[in-house]
C-alpha cells in the first residue's frame, strides 16, 4: 500500500492552504492557535464561508451537496485547516446524524436537513448517553410511545454537548421496552424548539459551559422524524459511532498542539538553557510526535481501506483510543513545560480576556488540560474500544 500522497493531492493541498490563508477570519485563527475559545458565532462564520465555496461537506458526497472528496483529501482538508488555526467544524451534523440520514433517512428527510446543516443553518447536538447509560447506549431507557402520527418522549439525556446552542437534536429512544437490549432502540430526529424540551446546563471544574443534562417530558415527535425502521435504531447508532471515533482520533489538531507544545518548549528556559534542549523534556517529546506519526499513517491506512466500503469498520477504535491518549500527553507536557505559572487559570482568559500573569500563552493550559481528561471516555470509553479491538479484530 503506497501511503505517500500523489502530486494531485499534493496540488490540492496547496489549494486549501491557500483558500485558508485568504478566507480564515484572523481574530478566530488567533483564538484558535492559541487555544482560546471559539464562539457559536465564529464556528457558524466558518461554516458558512466553506459553504459559499463548494467545501461545506467536505466528507459528504456531490449528490447531497458535499465535495465528493475521497478520504485522501478529506484527511488532507482536515489536517491544513488544523494547522492554520480554523475553527473545528461541527462534528454531531456534518460527521454523525448527516451520514445517518444519507444511509437510512429517507428522501423528505434528506430534502428538509441536510442543506440546512451545510449552510449552519441548523445546530445539531446528539442525544445518546444518559445517566447510567453511557458505554452500555444499549441500555438506553428514554422512551418513545407510539401515539397515531407522533411518539410521546419521556426520559433524560446526559453530557449533551452544546445542547445549549442546538436547535436539533438526535436521540436514541426505546420504543420496545419489552425487547432484548438493542432490538428495541429507535433513532429519532426532535426539534429542540418542541414543548417539553429542556436544557440544564452541567458547569464542569473549567467553569465552562460545555455540556447538558436534556429533559423529555410528553414531547410530541411526528413519526416522520423516525429514521429508518422502528427499533432498528441500534444498527443505525453503530454506523454513526464509527464516523464519531475516527473524528475524535484529531490528528490534525493533535499536531497543530504539537507545533504549540514545541513553540512553548523553546521559550522556557531550565538551567539556563531552552526547554527544548534539556534531553529528558526532549525525548518525552520525541515519544509523543513518533507515536503521532505512526497515528497518522494508522488512520491514512484506515481511510484508504475505508474507501472501498460506507462506514469505518473496527479499526476507528484503535484510532481513537491512541488519538486520544496522544492529545492528553500533548497537554500534560505544555502544563509540565510551563510549571506553575500554567496552575492558576482564569475561564475569562479562554473567552479572551488579557490574561493577569505573565507567561500569556500559560493562561489556557490547566484548563485545556483538565477539559481533555474526558476524551479518552466520550465517544465510548477507551477500556470498551480495547473490548471492541480484542472481539472484532482479534477474535478473542
Amino acid at each position: 500500500m503506497d501511503l505517500s500522497f500523489t502530486p494531485a493531492e499534493q496540488a490540492f493541498r496547496q489549494e486549501v492552504a491557500s483558500f485558508l490563508e485568504k478566507e480564515l477570519p484572523p481574530a478566530t485563527r488567533k483564538k484558535v492557535l492559541d487555544g482560546l475559545h471559539v464562539t457559536p458565532q465564529e464556528t457558524i462564520q466558518w461554516q458558512k464561508i466553506l459553504h459559499r465555496k463548494g467545501w461545506g461537506g467536505p466528507n459528504w458526497a456531490k449528490e447531497f451537496g458535499g465535495t465528493g472528496w475521497d478520504p485522501v483529501r478529506q484527511f488532507i482538508f482536515e489536517e491544513e485547516s488544523a494547522a492554520a488555526g480554523a475553527p473545528r467544524l461541527l462534528p454531531f451534523g456534518l460527521k454523525m446524524v448527516g451520514p445517518v440520514i444519507m444511509r437510512f433517512g429517507n428522501e423528505a428527510q434528506q430534502q428538509r436537513h441536510l442543506p440546512r446543516i451545510l449552510a449552519a443553518d441548523d445546530w445539531w447536538c446528539q442525544g445518546y448517553s444518559e445517566p447510567g447509560s453511557g458505554s452500555d447506549l444499549a441500555s438506553v431507557k428514554t422512551r418513545a410511545e407510539r401515539q397515531g402520527d407522533h411518539y410521546l418522549v419521556n426520559g433524560q439525556k446526559t453530557w449533551i454537548t452544546l445542547a445549549q446552542h442546538a436547535n436539533w437534536i438526535f436521540a436514541l429512544v426505546r420504543t420496545d421496552p419489552s425487547a432484548k437490549a438493542q432490538a428495541g432502540i429507535s433513532f429519532l430526529l426532535i426539534d429542540m424548539r418542541t414543548p417539553g424540551v429542556t436544557v440544564r446546563p452541567i458547569i464542569m471544574l473549567d467553569e465552562g459551559h460545555e455540556v447538558n443534562e436534556v429533559w423529555f417530558e410528553d414531547v410530541k415527535v411526528p413519526v416522520e422524524n423516525l429514521v429508518g425502521e422502528e427499533n432498528k435504531g441500534w444498527t443505525y447508532a453503530k454506523f454513526l459511532l464509527g464516523h464519531e471515533r475516527t473524528n475524535i482520533a484529531g490528528i490534525g489538531g493533535s499536531k497543530r498542539e504539537l507545533a504549540r507544545l514545541k513553540r512553548i518548549a523553546a521559550l522556557e528556559q531550565k538551567h539556563g538553557r531552552p526547554l527544548d534542549q534539556d534531553p529528558a523534556f526532549a525525548a518525552r517529546l520525541a515519544t509523543v510526535e513518533i507515536e503521532l506519526m505512526a497515528l497518522e499513517i494508522t488512520n491514512l491506512r484506515v481511510l484508504s481501506a475505508e474507501a472501498e466500503r460506507r462506514a469505518p469498520g473496527p479499526e476507528a477504535s484503535l484510532l481513537k483510543i491512541k488519538g486520544t491518549e496522544i492529545q492528553q500527553a500533548l497537554s500534560e507536557l505544555m502544563v509540565q513545560a510551563v510549571g506553575p505559572a500554567a496552575l492558576p487559570f482564569d475561564p475569562a482568559v479562554m473567552d479572551g480576556a488579557p490574561p493577569a500573569l505573565d507567561p500569556a500563552y500559560a493562561a489556557p493550559l490547566a484548563a485545556t488540560y483538565g477539559n481533555l481528561r474526558k476524551t479518552s471516555i466520550y465517544g465510548g470509553s477507551n477500556e470498551i474500544q480495547k473490548n471492541i479491538i480484542t472481539q472484532m479484530i482479534l477474535g478473542l
